[in-house]
């Protein structure tokens, strides 16, 4: 099924995030994507700490960047984090970082997996988070 859920959170680069050309070292996007993903989801209505409670996990699968400028020390950004799709155990979200002049930064895409926390096998997606993104469903 494919959804278009979208949820924005800011986020300001630390000096300790960068490079020494002054620019965000590449890895640290991975945690701003996480960033974004945690508070989709729990602004969604389901939060990770809900879902390990339950006895669920989601693991990244996948993970693809595109990088188009560079963010520097103290900029402001945008993360836009989109659930785009549930296939089976799979959670496909899209990313596009912008900087405070809504220039886009960068892309991406992560899949999740959900599985089960005792032996981290895929299982199917909870009905509750279905639930949960039916308004959005296309």
């Amino acid at each position: 099924m494919e959804f278009s859920y979208k949820n924005q959170t800011k986020l300001r680069v630390r000096y300790a995030e960068t490079d020494q050309m002054g620019y965000v070292y590449y890895g640290n996007y991975a945690q701003y994507f996480e960033v974004g993903r945690v508070e989709a989801m729990r602004n969604l209505g389901m939060s990770y700490r809900e879902l390990e409670e339950n006895g669920i996990m989601l693991p990244v699968a996948d993970f693809s960047t595109n990088y188009y400028a560079p963010a520097r020390y103290d900029d402001e950004l945008m993360v836009t984090t989109s659930i785009v799709s549930v296939k089976g155990a799979r959670l496909k979200f899209d990313y596009e970082i912008h900087n405070d002049k809504n220039e886009l930064i960068v892309k991406a895409s992560t899949t999740l997996v959900f599985v089960a926390k005792n032996s981290m096998r895929p299982i199917k997606t909870p009905a509750t988070f279905l639930e949960l993104l039916k308004k959005y469903s296309l």
